[in-house]
């Protein structure tokens, strides 16, 4: 009997919705409970992770939860703690416990679990629109005047509709590039979900795009700020090209977007300069490169997104994103991401602490 990675057959996909709508589906486990959902199609797992991406169960978990609250309210914060490494091959099940409703608030949690074991846990409070009052304190921080990305032709938008994930970005620069104070750089990107949102999802399909795209790049920022490449040693490089299959294997979007240009040629070209970068890799560790930086481990450890105007923004435009890393060490890195919609509305803070540590030159010490 084939294994299958979902609890139920994966339904047909939905042209009618965005691809990240059909990517986030989820689906109703009656028989276990009213409030315990599971993912309708299977996960993500990227190259090179640990599981499957965190963005997933982010995103599904608040799918979730909105769906045990009534529509006049919005998520407006979310804590999460990843706990064990998703498992592609194996369903998700995820248990919604209404912690408590209020006039102006409710709160929810969710537990993602997998083999009866817990994988992701977060808290989530949504608040009724308008409860404000009408005199109100107001300020947020203005979005970077940076133009708007172009867009693509029609074939390079058919071609990375089909090749390409359920949402793209472009780069948008790096703030203090030049300094050698890492915690005074600002990493900037546009993203988006690719597509059109469909009606049906409404802002709730919106708000779950916004929470899987908010885990891109965002603990790589720590590694970023220090200049310490993906690739930094031979090692990296060959297990890449050994993985180098088709443009929907490449998860780093600069080495994505070279490949969505002309798909046979550029993967040959692809290949090609990074062989010369093994080549000069080698060359390094030859002439006793020894003091080189490299990741040995980073994975992320808690989410928190912090939703302003839930009702302001539609995920299929570009928005902005700002990343900094204020701090890092003792083997953890934390980074803040702001995101503004394109009219330069501010619609999330967020923030992210993880694992990341560095490959050491001595062997590691014996457990005790």
């Amino acid at each position: 009997m084939a294994k299958r990675v979902t609890l139920f057959e994966p339904p047909p996909l939905d042209p009618s919705k965005a691809p990240i709508e059909n990517v986030l589906e989820l689906t109703p486990v009656v028989d276990i409970g009213p409030d315990v959902f599971t993912n309708s199609r299977p996960l993500w797992h990227p190259p090179g992770a640990r599981g499957i991406y965190g963005g997933a169960a982010i995103a599904q978990s608040l799918a979730a939860a909105m769906r045990t609250v009534p529509a006049e309210f919005a998520v407006h914060s979310m804590h999460c703690y990843f706990v064990l490494a998703g498992d592609s091959e194996v369903p998700i099940l995820y248990h919604v416990e209404r912690v408590r409703d209020g006039r102006s608030f409710i709160t929810r949690t969710v537990q993602a679990r997998q083999r009866g074991r817990p994988i992701f846990t977060t808290t989530l409070s949504f608040s009724r629109a308008n409860s404000g009052g009408k005199k109100r304190l107001e300020h947020a921080t203005p979005m970077p005047d940076i133009p708007v990305p172009e867009e693509p032709s029609p074939l390079k938008k058919a071609f990375a509709e089909t090749g390409g994930g359920p949402f793209e970005s472009e780069k948008a620069g790096i703030v203090n590039r030049i300094s050698n104070k890492p915690e005074e750089k600002r990493v900037r990107r546009w993203v988006r979900s690719r597509g059109t949102v469909s009606e049906a999802g409404g802002h709730h399909a919106h708000l779950s795009a916004l929470a899987y795209i908010t885990d891109s790049f965002f603990i790589g920022t720590v590694s970023r700020v220090h200049d310490i490449p993906r690739f930094s040693s031979p090692a990296d490089l060959k297990r890449f090209l050994n993985a180098l299959k088709n443009p929907s294997d490449l998860d780093d979007e600069d080495l994505s977007r070279a490949l969505k240009e002309l798909k046979e040629e550029e993967a040959a070209e692809l290949r090609r300069r990074l062989e010369g970068a093994l080549n000069r890799a080698t060359d390094w560790k030859t002439l006793g490169g020894g003091g080189q930086k490299q990741v040995g481990m980073m994975v992320s450890l808690d989410h928190s997104i912090y939703f302003h105007n839930p009702w302001a923004f539609r995920s299929d435009e570009w928005m902005l994103t700002e990343m900094e890393s204020p701090w890092a060490g003792e083997g953890r890195g934390l980074v803040l991401q702001k995101i503004w919609a394109k009219d330069g509305t501010l619609i999330a803070t967020c923030t992210q602490e993880g694992v990341v540590r560095l490959k050491q030159d001595e062997p590691p010490r014996s457990k005790i």
